[in-house]
């Protein structure tokens, strides 16, 4: 179709995000549905399995949330009232509403030019009170994790990684959340938090991993994802089980089911596969953008990859006459969806009120937000999908140049 001012650039509007769910997904999950075995079961088990091999870790425990896997690591690691935890802004309020929950304080801190957190700008927050810090491996590109993890060192601190982009992301060829990605000469306590929202690039609807590596922290943790139930209390109904239990310690609502494990075990399957596809659109959309002044794309460090989770384009507004609202509003118009990511946490009332943070802040990542979209890119797209948004992108920045 042609592109005219009046017209848009595809006649069916594309949206944001969309799983790519096949046909094994499906079968495994009406599997489930007959086996009568629908919550906590053994696929659940067969998932954390297979993700222990792909991952590189020596435990991994399914939850039904990203949310609830950091929630359970913090928890475990003994946070509380008094403490602090070091989150960096620019990240969904998931990461630091756990903090909150516990009763601890989520000390708020810069992102650098790449959108992932500053290791000065951890460094500078750290008071007698901290107790860890939650790197967010922004968009499915690692953080600096070498400078992270030498200043926990340094600092006694725990880190839980918040992998909720990043299933897959690889730092200095190991993958995130693999054990032997922490230097074997660092006794940081270290757990790895994963999502599988319907955005991901894996997804089970709802759900989340965490990997570790310590075996009391894994017992610790497993104990907590079941109401603080004894070990292998989830087959109590099972022939192999029985009906006796002991609740050790006051826990959680937090496991997975076995219906989200068997989209799970599928798509971890096909994940190499999407994380492909992602980073071919993610080329198109970079070699399409290079000669747009007005238009920055992500940044790539050449000691790892990037999966591409989120595509966040970064506009040049000076050099434009609308601003990034309007900016969205024409690529809609343009059947295109869009959306930001994130608003930055300082910025949200809740935390000005309790904490008393302003803009002003935390500036870098003010500078970012005001300035950033998020573009499709998913594996459920086509590469005619992907032309029409770089048509749409190019013909809404050319139109509206100063």
């Amino acid at each position: 179709m042609q592109t005219t001012a009046d017209s848009p650039t595809r006649e069916t509007f594309l949206p944001y995000a969309l799983p790519s769910i096949g046909d094994d997904e499906i079968a495994e999950v009406v599997d489930s549905l007959r086996s009568g075995w629908v919550t906590t079961g053994p696929k659940v088990r067969r998932f954390e399995s297979d993700f222990v091999e792909y991952i590189g870790s020596k435990h991994a425990i399914a939850v039904n949330s990203c949310t609830a896997a950091l929630h359970i690591a913090l928890t475990a690691l003994g946070i509380g009232p008094g403490d602090e935890v070091i989150v960096p802004t620019l990240t969904f309020c998931s990461t630091a509403n756990v903090v909150v929950h516990l009763g601890a304080r989520p000390v708020l801190v810069d992102v650098g030019n790449d959108f992932n957190v500053a290791p000065e700008a951890i460094e500078v927050a750290i008071t007698p009170r901290t107790k860890a810090i939650v790197p967010v491996h922004y968009s499915g590109q690692a953080c600096d994790l070498e400078a992270i993890y030498e200043i926990a060192a340094r600092y006694d601190l725990a880190v839980i990684e918040d992998a909720a982009h990043a299933i897959g992301a690889i730092y200095h060829d190991i993958k995130v959340g693999a054990d032997r990605l922490k230097p074997a000469a660092c006794n940081v306590q270290r757990v790895t938090a994963f999502s599988f929202y319907a955005t991901k690039n894996m997804t089970t609807g709802e759900g989340g991993m965490i990997t570790v590596a310590d075996d009391a922290m894994a017992e610790h943790m497993r104990l907590l994802t079941l109401h603080g139930m004894s070990r292998d209390a989830w087959k109590r109904y099972a022939s192999a089980g029985s009906w006796h239990y002991e609740v050790v310690l006051a826990g959680y609502k937090d496991n997975m089911t076995d219906m989200q494990a068997a989209l799970g075990i599928h798509q971890l399957r096909r994940l190499d596969d999407f994380v492909t596809t992602r980073q071919r659109y993610a080329r198109l959309y970079d070699d399409a953008f290079a000669d747009l002044q007005e238009v920055e794309t992500p940044a790539v460090h050449s000691d790892r990859n990037h999966v591409y989770h989120l595509y966040v384009i970064r506009l040049d507004l000076d050099r434009l006459v609308l601003d990034r609202a309007q900016f969205v509003e024409a690529l809609k118009a343009h059947n295109i969806g869009t959306s930001v990511h994130f608003i930055p946490v300082h910025l949200h009332p809740f935390y000005q009120e309790r904490f008393g943070y302003r803009r002003g802040d935390m500036p870098q990542a003010e500078a970012i937000y005001d300035r950033i979209v998020s573009l499709p890119l998913y594996p459920r797209m086509s590469e005619v999908d992907v032309c029409d948004v770089i048509r749409a992108v190019r013909h809404v920045v050319t139109k509206n140049r100063r």
